[in-house]
């Protein structure tokens, strides 16, 4: 198992409109489908509510680390599991990383989460495959998102 998620697309969408569609706290809620309390704010804490399908009684919680403007947005979080009894919050967090780069017919763009080396060995595999298949879906979401319609 790798110890991080690797995944990157070509979005048809100018870089500053896939800026706006991750660090606007209402813009990235939309796709990512959270209602977060604020905007993001580089050292404070994010927090909100899951809306997606399945998962509304889940909190978001992130701590943004950096908004480097229509280059890179970062961001740690904790991993939530079905077991509502137990709490995870003491458990280490991973990284999540957004990086942007301007390309000939839009914008690249290049979602890391890395740091599941540090997530206690018997939830790391579980965690590991839940968040890529949903960084897969989130891809195609904020795609769809930012893409112009026909």
């Amino acid at each position: 198992m790798d110890n991080r998620i690797e995944k990157r697309i070509e979005l048809k969408a100018p870089l500053s409109r896939v800026w706006r569609a991750l660090t606007d706290h209402r813009e990235f809620g939309e796709w990512f489908r959270v209602k977060l309390d604020g905007p993001f704010v580089p050292g404070q804490i994010s927090r909100g509510q899951i809306t997606y399908p399945g998962y509304e009684h889940v909190k978001w919680e992130a701590v943004v680390q950096k908004m480097e403007p229509e280059r890179l947005f970062s961001f740690t979080w904790p991993h939530y599991s079905g077991d509502s009894k137990t709490d995870y919050s003491k458990e280490p967090s991973t990284l999540v990383e957004f990086r942007l780069e301007k390309t000939s017919s839009g914008t690249l763009l290049l979602l890391t989460e890395s740091g599941f080396d540090k997530i206690p060995g018997v939830r790391r595999l579980e965690v590991f495959r839940s968040n890529d298949g949903g960084w897969t879906e989130q891809m195609k979401n904020i795609e769809n998102h930012v893409a112009p319609t026909s």
